[in-house]
């Protein structure tokens, strides 16, 4: 992916140009001067939809963070041309993070492009970049990344472990809904599609107490956040099952990561940092800086998600469910405000994770945080499509943390019951054994892979 950028008013304004790997990608436009990439404009009846949002049966609230014990990773392409060897590379870095957690690999249900039939579909690049193919070589497949398997996880879920938290990963590929970017979709094996509101409405075949986590790394992953609204609208309530989710980026965009080199030093993309910041553990298996923002002794989900925000050196803009839903309620003034008012200022009231990705990326861009980002833009301009990108990634944390102060000021309950479900949820980890310990690791201080300012 490319993108184009002019100086206007001191102010980035960008242009997509393209992508590679996925279809149906956006008509490039040029995006609103007071926003850092094509933010949907609110419509007029914006506030009207977020009120009809937030009625219905009151939300329970989650009595602690959701310690998942029943994984499941859907993973692959669609058909061999797309099942790069990277996807298969996440499943398995998947499964040593498992094990740096003291749990078993075998513990997750794994399914992945054709499963264990023994034919060669893994896209890769053998010696002169030719391209070659082999067959999966993942253990404890359990077969095919199908809908058919993943309505079989469900039932059996439903039926087994109603009552255990879930944690689904999915790594491979994702699809644009042009119409409606609230129900873009994954591409699964043998053609099959999963939308963002079949995704929903087959979970609630689980009880509706029993918490789901999802990580997501495919183009247009954002979309995905819907799936805590009833029907994947969020005109609409939210549903009584406590769901939460972290996405490698936003709806309209693509990601990265999806590569047939073998090289896994090379691999860059959200899972990676995601799950090297909750394990502690890079892919390479050097130590990470720790991602225990709050130094409570745990890595949540929350502070693995801002860990790859910081550590991941590419175009894609992560986000959460709870920033997404944070994100739709921000005015155009709220936007404005964000990026005109200085950077401590707004970044004070966030939490230690949230302060964590604003203090890193202001200086890994060089930006004085007594300035607003608008201020910083007029004598520091970015120079790398990475670089432009922690600078949106930057404007969103202060959206997040700004909107974040504004609606617990407002003092709305049913607002308020929503936010504090959805950060309960994403304060989760995985669970662990009685008695297991982490995988120790061993190494020397220069072996650290820092991803600090």
């Amino acid at each position: 992916m490319t993108r184009r950028l002019w100086a206007r008013s001191g102010v980035v304004v960008l242009l997509w140009m393209g992508t590679q790997g996925c279809a149906h990608v956006p008509a490039s436009q040029e995006a609103d001067v007071d926003g850092l990439a094509d933010w949907p404009e609110p419509a007029p009846e914006h506030e009207k939809d977020i009120e009809s949002s937030e009625q219905g049966t009151p939300l329970e609230p989650l009595r602690a963070p959701p310690r998942a014990s029943n994984l499941l990773v859907l993973g692959g392409g669609g058909e061999p041309a797309s099942n790069e060897i990277a996807l298969e590379k996440n499943v398995r870095y998947f499964q040593r993070t498992l094990e740096a957690h003291g749990l078993a690999p075998a513990s997750a249900t794994v399914y992945f492009a054709n499963g264990n039939d023994g034919q060669a579909t893994v896209r890769y690049l053998g010696e002169k970049a030719s391209e070659q193919f082999k067959a999966p070589e993942i253990p404890h497949v359990k077969g095919p990344a199908t809908l058919e398997r993943f309505l079989e996880w469900v039932e059996q879920s439903a039926r087994e472990t109603p009552h255990q938290p879930a944690f689904i990963y999915f790594t491979g590929h994702g699809g644009l809904n042009s119409r409606h970017r609230n129900n873009n979709h994954l591409a699964l094996w043998e053609g099959d599609t999963l939308t963002v509101r079949a995704f929903g409405l087959f979970l609630n075949r689980l009880p509706s107490t029993t918490p789901v986590v999802t990580v997501m790394s495919q183009c247009y992953a954002g979309s995905f956040a819907n799936f805590i609204y009833q029907d994947a609208n969020p005109k609409r309530p939210v549903v009584a099952q406590p769901r939460c989710g972290f996405f490698a980026t936003v709806d309209f965009l693509p990601s990265v990561g999806c590569t047939p080199e073998v090289d896994e030093a090379d691999y860059k993309d959200y899972s990676s940092s995601f799950f090297a910041g909750l394990s502690g553990l890079g892919r390479t298996g050097k130590a990470v800086v720790s991602a225990d923002h709050d130094k409570d002794g745990r890595v949540s989900y929350a502070e693995a998600h801002a860990f790859a925000k910081v550590d991941g050196e590419t175009t894609d803009l992560p986000i959460s469910t709870s920033e997404a839903w944070l994100q739709r309620r921000a005015t155009r003034g709220d936007r404005r405000r964000f990026l005109s008012s200085p950077i401590l200022t707004v970044m004070r009231g966030g939490r230690p994770e949230q302060r964590y990705v604003a203090e890193s990326l202001v200086a890994r861009l060089g930006f004085l945080p007594e300035l607003s980002v608008r201020d910083n833009l007029k004598t520091t301009m970015p120079r790398t499509a990475e670089a432009v990108a922690y600078v949106e990634r930057l404007y969103m944390e202060l959206i997040n943390i700004g909107m974040q102060e504004k609606l617990r000021a407002s003092g709305s309950p049913q607002a308020l019951a929503v936010l504090e479900r959805l950060l309960q949820c994403e304060n989760g980890s995985w669970d662990r054994p009685a008695g297991a310990a982490p995988v120790p690791v061993r190494v020397e201080a220069s072996e650290v892979e820092a991803t600090g300012p």
